[in-house]
């Protein structure tokens, strides 16, 4: 039996894009499932679940898979952003406490 291919995001969110775009092309949406699936190689039911799990997220309001994951590498770096100003505010405040504390000369 044959292991099940795995598919990058970007090569699933094509195939629903395209879905999407062509489907008025054709006389249904299955015949456009069918059609976009030959030509990227997987089944036409792994397509039809691509394009039923965003449309799900869609209705939820929620964001898609790459978008979910951008967002959390956005939220990340912007927590690692406000770490590093605080280090640099209580930096600056120790050296000009300590410059007011020097002994003029």
């Amino acid at each position: 039996m044959n292991s099940p291919k795995r598919y990058s995001p970007e090569v699933r969110e094509r195939a629903v894009r395209l879905v999407i775009e062509q489907q008025d092309e054709y006389p249904s949406k299955w015949a456009a499932i069918c059609s976009i699936a030959s030509k990227i190689g997987c089944t036409p039911e792994t397509l039809r679940a691509w394009c039923k799990r965003t449309e799900v997220t869609q209705e939820d309001g929620r964001t898609s898979l790459s978008e979910r994951e951008r967002l959390k590498q956005l939220e990340r770096e912007n927590t690692e952003l406000k770490r590093a100003n605080e280090i640099l505010r209580k930096a600056a405040a120790f050296f000009a406490q300590a410059e007011l504390d020097r002994k003029p000369k």
